[in-house]
């Protein structure tokens, strides 16, 4: 060990006392302060001073008999007295000195891994890796019971939330699983605890939160009995803070059991329990105990509990309940007052001119940008819609019962509401009052209330403008119906439904180019709107551009789903196409969305039947027929489909159906005798046969069927009836020849592409004797497609968009599809050359 002692300069003299031992402690002097780096005395410190003033500080460092060591003739101390010399030449601490020709110690730098020892050739080792590596961390003991305990609470609260997660994302049942073992793991956490003499420290925070959480999923999963039980333990641990208010959860179970006596004493006793300082809580209990006293239907309690809320914090849920209780109960006058507070109502929220930015402040446009459309100002749009919302349907609640007529009530309501924050609300009511017309069947009043907008703003008047449209087209008034198309579109071109009605009106003047283009006008300006693209399907239907009316309707499908209209358009278009598995798919597709429509079963079994599968036509055919029995195609096709199977007997109850349904048609008369004859009842089959002749007494196939019946019988009218036979031949043959002579004149001053009317007035020939025979034998009836009355015209469209400003009518438009046309030939062996009319031939 060496001692070196400093006469220092300045007002005091100090020691520096520095030890060098043989072996370092690598991690020693760590803690030693040193003050040369304390910039806050460097004023008082002199050889920093002479160093700033002068040259000193820069001269060449002195080297040392040793390296890493410093030689100063006078080495300075600071003011603090500091035991390390520094070398003011050097700008540092000077670290040591040579003694007896060894280096002293060098504390300063020491961190860099420099030691007394430091020897020519010695490798450089800063973090004394040479040494090997550093022994383990000691290892957690993991069997203590404070860490077991550790280890299980955070196991419980890892379940907690892995159940919530799972309810969040509607794993109902996973969430339950996850509860009840979040429950047996904090069980075996108290029992831990108790075995360990840690009882009074069981974390009841916990066992609260697995107590509730398993009480809501029981709830979530319907498991009520259960969830009350868990509720239960909870309220009647007195150890729990605000248990109480547990007994709300419990009385909402009761709500969804329908024991409503019980809510209510659950809820009482939850109101008691919570203080007044919570009183938005308060007031949400009392609103439910409002809502289940509606569902017993005791409306004088629930009256006191809204009329309270009403009272003490007003909202437009509750003041539209209390409007709903005096409605019941039927007092005018309280309802007049309950709507006057609804519409008082504040909603806290701000004008919308607060988002119109100003051209002014830059920043404060991008402010505004910013906010316009975040979630709080939607939120206050989806308030302020909800209110306008409940103020409609109150209004048009009680307008007829507040005054002795519907108007008049209507009227006060309109006067309230102007003199109210919701003024733009007046002229909705006003359009409402006129489609409340039209439901009541008074169109003159509708369309008055609606032409009285005419001098209104743009927007209401657009609207009525669009209604109007749509009346004069139900009523076939296309003249005004197009009138008002227009007003509406210069009123606001960017409509929807004001284009609609325009399109419309243009396609049954059978301008289908313009229609399309009204019809995509519209789609631009609204590419959700369905009506549009539903017309426009059908127009380009009308112009024979099947692919595209295709891609429309596929369009409209991926919209909605399960719209039976659109589906039937898609079989339509596919069969028109030549696909007809195609057809069939989307019928199958009808028919699970409507089981029950005939006219697609219908349609389906015509399809089968081009395809050649009797089977399945059949079936559908006698679906149809179930669900509607008055199809003639239908009935035609059924008994022609039993006589080719060679069951007649079921045949005549199809054409026995028939004859009640066209009674003046004469072949389904003809067409029952005929089964009663191939059956072998030939006594039934003769007194058809006359029974059709005294209806129809010049019917030549009735006639020669008894002549025949007659002959094979061995009956003595058989003289009778060939004697009427012959004279109905001569007159036929006369009545053919004065038409055929008639035509031939009238054919000599027409053009060659006239002369197709001859058929045309042979038809009118035979229908005066009752039956028509321009079919000859083996024509097979044609499949042929026709289309419902009316079915061809675009439905009307008004907008569901504008404020209920247009009358829709509650059945939907009518669905443009084709009637089934298949019939089936008959096949009779036993009919020579005659024939039973137009549509069903035999052979």
């Amino acid at each position: 060990m060496s001692i070196s002692l400093h006469h220092l300069t300045g007002e005091r003299e100090m020691e520096n006392v520095h030890l060098a031992v043989e072996e370092e402690d690598l991690y020693s002097g760590y803690n030693d302060y040193n003050p040369t780096f304390d910039s806050e005395e460097l004023e008082n410190d002199v050889g920093f001073q002479q160093a700033v003033r002068t040259s000193h500080g820069r001269r060449p460092p002195m080297t040392a008999k040793f390296p890493g060591t410093a030689i100063g003739a006078r080495p300075l101390a600071s003011s603090f007295g500091s035991r390390i010399p520094m070398a003011s030449s050097m700008g540092r601490p000077m670290t040591g000195a040579v003694q007896d020709g060894a280096a002293r110690p060098m504390t300063a730098v020491r961190a860099a891994g420099y030691t007394s020892s430091l020897t020519r050739g010695s490798n450089f080792d800063p973090l004394g890796q040479s040494k090997g590596p550093a022994p383990p961390l000691e290892a957690k003991n993991e069997d203590t019971p404070e860490e077991k305990i550790k280890i299980l609470e955070k196991k419980v609260n890892d379940l907690i939330e892995e159940s919530c997660m799972a309810q969040s994302m509607g794993a109902l049942q996973l969430a339950l699983e996850k509860a009840k073992e979040a429950g047996r793991k904090e069980r075996a956490l108290v029992r831990q605890r108790e075995q360990s003499g840690n009882a009074d420290h069981i974390n009841l925070d916990l066992t609260y939160s697995v107590l509730l959480n398993l009480a809501n999923q029981y709830a979530n999963n319907e498991m009520y009995p259960e969830a009350l039980n868990s509720y239960q333990v909870i309220v009647k641990n007195k150890m729990f803070s605000n248990a109480g208010r547990m007994k709300v959860n419990m009385a909402n179970i009761y709500v969804k059991q329908k024991n409503y006596p019980k809510a209510i004493k659950f809820y009482r006793m939850a109101l008691d329990q919570i203080s007044n300082a919570h009183k938005e809580m308060r007031i949400k209990i009392m609103q439910n105990i409002g809502v289940v006293f509606v569902r017993m239907g005791q409306y004088s309690d629930a009256i006191t509990s809204f009329e309270h809320i009403m009272s003490e914090s007003p909202n437009i849920k509750t003041g539209f309940n209390l409007i709903l209780c005096y409605y019941a109960i039927g007092d005018r006058d309280r309802m007049k007052k309950a709507f006057q507070k609804l519409i008082s109502v504040p909603l806290g929220i701000d004008d919308e001119d607060k988002y119109i930015p100003s051209n002014d402040d830059t920043s404060s446009n991008m402010i505004i940008e910013a906010i316009k459309n975040d979630k709080l100002h939607q939120m206050e749009r989806d308030l302020k819609v909800l209110a306008e919302k409940y103020i409609m349907t109150a209004a048009k609640l009680i307008a007829p019962a507040i005054e002795n007529s519907f108007a008049s009530g209507f009227d006060w309501c309109v006067d309230m509401v102007k003199s109210s924050q919701y003024v733009e609300l007046a002229n909705d009511l006003e359009i409402n009052k006129a489609i409340t017309y039209l439901r009541q069947k008074d169109f003159n009043q509708a369309v008055e209330t609606l032409k009285t907008f005419e001098k209104k703003d743009s927007r209401v008047k657009s609207a009525a403008a669009t209604n109007l449209s749509f009346l004069y087209f139900l009523e076939k008034d296309y003249d005004q119906a197009d009138r008002y198309a227009d007003l509406a579109m210069n009123a606001d071109r960017y409509n929807p439904a004001a284009l609609i009605n325009k399109g419309n009106t243009v396609f049954v003047k059978q301008d289908y180019e313009k229609a399309a283009e009204f019809y995509k006008e519209a789609l631009r300006n609204d590419s959700s709107c369905t009506e549009a693209l539903y017309n426009l399907g059908l127009t380009y239907k009308k112009l024979n551009r099947l692919e595209e009316a295709l891609d429309c309707f596929l369009k409209l499908h991926a919209i909605l789903r399960n719209s039976a209209q659109v589906m039937y358009q898609l079989a339509n278009l596919y069969e028109l196409l030549e696909e007809p598995q195609q057809a069939i798919e989307w019928l199958m597709q009808v028919i699970s969305v409507t089981p029950t429509d005939p006219q697609a079963l219908a349609k389906l079994g015509e399809l089968h039947d081009g395809e050649g599968d009797k089977s399945q036509a059949f079936q559908h055919y006698y679906e149809s027929f179930r669900y509607f029995p008055s199809n003639i195609d239908v009935i035609e096709w059924l008994g022609a489909y039993y006589i080719e199977t060679q069951f007649c007997e079921k045949a005549i109850q199809y054409f026995e159906r028939a004859t009640l349904i066209q009674p003046t048609q004469v072949k389904w008369q003809l067409m029952v005798a005929s089964c009663y004859r191939r059956s072998g009842n030939y006594q039934k089959a003769l007194e058809t046969y006359k029974d059709i002749h005294r209806k129809f007494p010049e019917n030549v196939e009735c006639l020669r069927f008894l002549v025949r019946l007659c002959t094979d019988m061995g009956l003595k009218e058989v003289q009778e009836y060939a004697t009427k036979l012959k004279k109905v031949e001569k007159m036929k043959e006369m009545r053919e020849q004065r038409v055929k002579s008639g035509r031939e004149g009238s054919a000599r001053g027409r053009r060659e592409g006239r002369e197709g009317s001859a058929g045309s007035a042979e038809v009118d020939g035979k229908a005066d004797s009752g039956h028509s025979s321009n079919s000859t034998k083996g024509e097979r009836l044609s499949a042929k497609m026709r289309s419902l009355p009316g079915s061809n015209e675009p439905y009307e469209a008004s907008s569901p968009k504008e404020i209920d400003a247009s009358y829709v009518d509650p059945l939907g438009p009518q669905m443009e599809r084709p009637k089934t046309g298949a019939k089936k030939r008959v096949e009779d062996d036993d009919f020579a050359d005659e024939e039973l009319g137009d549509d069903l031939l035999p052979e």
